[in-house]
């Protein structure tokens, strides 16, 4: 049976729902980030016409787009309205992958005996727009990497069908770039020995490329000659994250219970950015030495990194504990998960926070765990926690 690949993607997507709430924002450049240190999270594309791009620090992109206005994100409505677009497309669809807060795959498989696939595709996203009046392109092909550049071809507002015998025509012409695992250092690599369209890439002998970028080599040859055989993976959502730790002689030193929240702190948010999660709520338990067990939470603003929710934890921890009593376990819990590739608080951190974070996190993924941490977070006498 032929594959039906649908990618649907949210058109600037935290643009578009703070224009949905303010409908004086439409047509006017927009840049959604935090504070003159922050970065871009997401720009209209009035903005992008001046060379605003996601990631770039806020103040050059002032500088780039002095008109454009500046506003806070709110990941509490960013996720709302997510939500409820998951909800109309699960409602329909056999089989969804939700690939990001903004981003969904569709297997419509087999569908077309009963009706064709891109006109009930081109039916789902306008039941999206009507309902939520979030604009949305799409793209339908027969495998997720042609589908996923499809839809980028496609926007804004746009639809796009690449049949079989079209795949090899409709990539030929466009960059590298355009292949989903080409990033900045990849396409500067292929374009130093002369790869700058997937087209050269495509006839370049898989050995030849496997020397060159290791063993991702394969798998770019395959996705520039159309071929991805990756499924899609049915959506689920992850409802929590913990951790806790067990004192071997019941323990009242403050200061060694607070040192172990902060390493807990650290390892939970690496695990979030790593699977691209962020958390909305932060819970401390405490179990005393005669097994009373207390649980504090508070919510917080969408986030993955380490000093928000260590910084949240303590506190827990300070409201927490009245008793004065020994302790024998500490825990904490990290729920009301949101499922995105926004690895950061980027409305909150600035430039400088977040290139921390990507370098300890490129050290960690490399080292292991234990291979970099904050002071506050170790025990010296042993390893980091």
């Amino acid at each position: 049976m032929d594959r039906a690949i649908v990618h649907m993607d949210l058109d600037s997507f935290f643009v578009s729902c703070e224009r949905r709430n303010n409908s004086q924002l439409n047509g006017i450049p927009i840049i959604i980030g935090g504070g003159d240190r922050g970065v871009v999270a997401s720009c209209s594309y009035e903005a992008r016409y001046y060379g605003v791009r996601s990631a770039m620090p806020i103040k050059a992109a002032m500088r780039l787009c002095p008109d454009a206005r500046i506003i806070r994100g709110d990941m509490d409505l960013y996720s709302k309205m997510s939500h409820e677009v998951t909800e109309i497309i699960e409602e329909k669809v056999p089989l969804l992958e939700k690939a990001s807060i903004d981003e969904f795959y569709l297997d419509l498989s087999g569908m077309d005996r009963f009706f064709g696939c891109y006109q009930w595709t081109q039916e789902l996203a306008s039941r999206v727009m009507d309902h939520t009046g979030l604009p949305i392109s799409f793209a339908l092909s027969n495998n997720k990497t042609v589908s996923k550049i499809g839809t980028g071809e496609a926007k804004p507002v746009g639809h796009m069908e690449i049949k079989d015998t079209m795949i090899r025509p409709f990539l030929n012409p466009l960059s590298v770039r355009k292949i989903p695992m080409v990033g900045e250092v990849t396409y500067q690599l292929l374009s130093r020995v002369g790869i700058r369209t997937i087209h050269t890439l495509s006839e370049m002998p898989a050995e030849v490329l496997q020397k060159i970028l290791g063993k991702n080599g394969i798998d770019l040859w395959r996705k520039a000659n159309g071929i991805d055989e990756n499924p899609v993976v049915p959506y689920t959502e992850r409802k929590s994250i913990s951790s806790e730790h067990t004192f071997e002689k019941d323990s009242i030193n403050i200061i060694e219970i607070k040192s172990l929240i902060t390493g807990m702190a650290e390892k939970l948010a690496h695990k979030l950015r790593k699977e691209k999660w962020l958390t909305s709520t932060v819970s401390v338990k405490i179990r005393y030495a005669n097994f009373d067990t207390e649980i504090k939470q508070c919510r917080v603003s969408y986030t993955s990194a380490d000093h928000t929710i260590s910084k949240y934890a303590l506190e827990l921890f300070d409201k927490l504990y009245t008793r004065r009593m020994r302790i024998r376990l500490v825990g904490l819990k990290l729920t009301g998960l949101v499922h995105g590739e926004y690895q950061m608080n980027i409305f909150e951190d600035t430039q400088e926070m977040m290139n921390l974070y990507q370098s300890m996190d490129k050290i960690k993924n490399r080292f292991g765990k234990h291979a970099v941490g904050r002071a506050s977070g170790f025990d010296f006498n042993t390893k980091p926690l």
